[in-house]
């Protein structure tokens, strides 16, 4: 899978405690690089870090990506070859109550992480991963292209536009000799197993199941691009991957890595699909309560880009993706090995890639 380009090579993931971070890390694990690690603890219990067993499995270092001086010091022992950035304070209503924690998290820390690595020679990759939010959302019926302006309502959105800039910034500043190929990563709507984060569909479509609850939806018209984790995971290594080769600074740009038109749904049909696939389970559409803060209504993805120049594109429809998220936590109810679980979905999305004719996927 994509061509080879992680065995053996020390590659550096912040936020691997998180969601997104736990799969990525678990998957480099599988492609056989020597997977370092850069994070807060686990926010959750339970949380996926534990679920697979991280902590023995790779160079695990508990850091606040705030913290600059802890930060370069890890780096500059860990002398990664690629760096993946994933680490940030990841929720729309938790930026509401926090804004500062959030602005420190999401654009002080990927300044700081760029300020490490400028101090560390070998680092040849950086994928930074922001977020389909932070483009200035007008709600168009279609999908925004990287050229599209940076923006955002709410000050996690907003953080992740600034984050963007900054990664523009030090690539046109202090990277454009293309010694060190620094790009960024959007994904959607992400979803799949593993995530216990507050204020999540998913998560708290399990807990209304595990309580006997009906499950009341916000915002239950609003529309999204949801894709499973593997999804956009699959877009940041094929885009790591591009880095390391010879034309590597011909794609040290800004990358969507979202699903297709057949998963974009408001979250009223995601939340059907959810109960379809766990059999069980019912949905109130109530919509939102009276002074809840701001969410979008409509946000969609043109990833044209990666299809054209990457050869990504996604693999998984909604239905797929509620079922694998499902099945996932079906399997963390019945106290299955959840390692097992996670490499049986890995090896059905590269299947499905592979049935696509996707080059990396072997």
């Amino acid at each position: 899978m994509f061509g080879d380009a992680f065995r053996g090579r020390r590659v550096l993931v912040t936020g691997h405690t998180g969601f997104k971070g736990g799969w990525l890390a678990h998957w480099l694990l599988a492609l056989g690089a020597r997977v370092s690690g850069v994070a807060l603890a686990p926010a959750t219990t339970p949380d996926l870090f534990g679920a697979l067993a991280l902590a023995g499995r790779m160079d695990s270092r508990l850091i606040d990506i705030r913290d600059a001086a802890a930060l370069a010091r890890a780096v500059a022992e860990i002398r990664p070859e690629v760096v993946l950035h994933l680490a940030a304070q990841p929720l729309v209503r938790a930026s509401y109550q926090d804004p500062k924690t959030t602005w420190d998290t999401n654009v002080g820390g990927t300044v700081n992480l760029l300020e490490a690595v400028r101090a560390t020679p070998g680092v040849r990759a950086v994928v930074v991963v922001t977020s389909d939010k932070c483009y200035e959302n007008h709600e168009w019926v279609w999908g925004y292209r990287e050229s599209d302006a940076m923006g955002g309502h709410d000050p996690y959105s907003a953080s992740k536009g600034a984050a963007e800039l900054v990664v523009s910034s030090y690539r046109r500043s202090f990277f454009a000799d293309g010694a060190v190929r620094l790009a960024s990563g959007r994904a959607g709507n992400v979803i799949g197993g593993g995530d216990w984060s507050a204020d999540r569909i998913v998560t708290d479509f399990v807990a209304a199941l595990a309580a006997g609850r009906t499950l009341a939806l916000r915002n239950p018209q609003a529309t999204r691009p949801w894709q499973h984790v593997l999804e956009p995971l699959s877009g940041y290594l094929l885009l790591a991957a591009r880095l390391l080769g010879e034309d590597g600074p011909a794609h040290a740009e800004a990358w969507n890595f979202g699903p297709g038109e057949q998963s974009v749904a408001t979250v009223l049909e995601l939340a059907r699909s959810l109960i379809d696939a766990w059999g069980t389970g019912s949905v109130e559409a109530g919509g939102a309560r009276p002074g809840q803060p701001h969410e979008a209504g409509l946000l969609r993805l043109d990833c044209s880009k990666a299809a054209a120049r990457l050869g990504w594109r996604g693999a998984w429809d909604m239905p797929t993706t509620a079922r694998a998220t499902a099945a996932w936590y079906q399997a963390h109810q019945r106290g299955e090995d959840l390692r097992a679980c996670t490499d049986r979905q890995i090896a059905a999305y590269v299947a499905s890639q592979a049935g696509q004719r996707a080059t990396w996927a072997g």
